[in-house]
């Protein structure tokens, strides 16, 4: 017999989706590393779908060796060019470009406040606002917080951090729990 437990509808049937809603969408995450990549992971999906970088998740992590920042700040050309030839990823020169560029600013945002966790969660004041929508057509593209948390990375130099993206962002690494109040998760993530 199947899990008949209520989910979010965007769901369809897809299991790597399923086990990312069912164990990562919305937990707040406060590992450095993990928020560097998942702000890589979501400016790829830039014009496409999260499913399409999802399962390509594991090629990214291979082709940016990791996603240490420290590492990635200090690529160049040669980098490029081969992250250009990696069909594991999204290839797009820009979004390649500006997960190196954006390494950089994530390197001096933890240099000047001592972690990038604490820069972001600034935003929320801590602690993951909860939402309470019935259905996923009441769920806003952004929100006054990814506008303003948007307008500030951008003035630090990060690139592909438009307030859609960010508000993506903002739901994956649990500063917004936007699962629909029928969701199984919402509940179990503090709703």
């Amino acid at each position: 017999m199947g899990d008949e437990r209520s989910r979010c509808a965007w769901l369809h049937d897809d299991p790597l989706m399923l086990a990312y809603h069912d164990a990562e969408w919305g937990v707040p995450e406060h590992d450095d590393r993990a928020l560097y990549e998942k702000l890589v992971l979501d400016g790829a999906q830039a014009g496409l779908s999260w499913r399409t970088i999802l399962h390509r998740r594991d090629g990214y992590r291979a082709a940016f060796r990791g996603f240490e920042p420290e590492v990635i700040a200090r690529w160049g050309k040669r980098e490029i060019e081969r992250l250009r030839r990696d069909e594991r990823i999204i290839r797009n020169r820009a979004k390649i470009r500006s997960a190196i560029l954006n390494a950089r600013a994530f390197l001096g945002v933890q240099e000047e406040l001592g972690s990038f966790d604490a820069y972001l969660w600034d935003f929320a004041d801590g602690t993951t606002i909860v939402n309470r929508w019935r259905t996923l057509d009441q769920i806003p593209a952004t929100s006054s917080v990814s506008e303003a948390l948007s307008k500030d990375l951008k003035r630090r130099g990060f690139s592909f951090v438009g307030p859609t993206i960010i508000y993506a962002y903002m739901q994956a690494i649990g500063m917004v729990n936007d699962h629909v109040v029928s969701c199984f998760r919402h509940a179990e993530l503090g709703g």
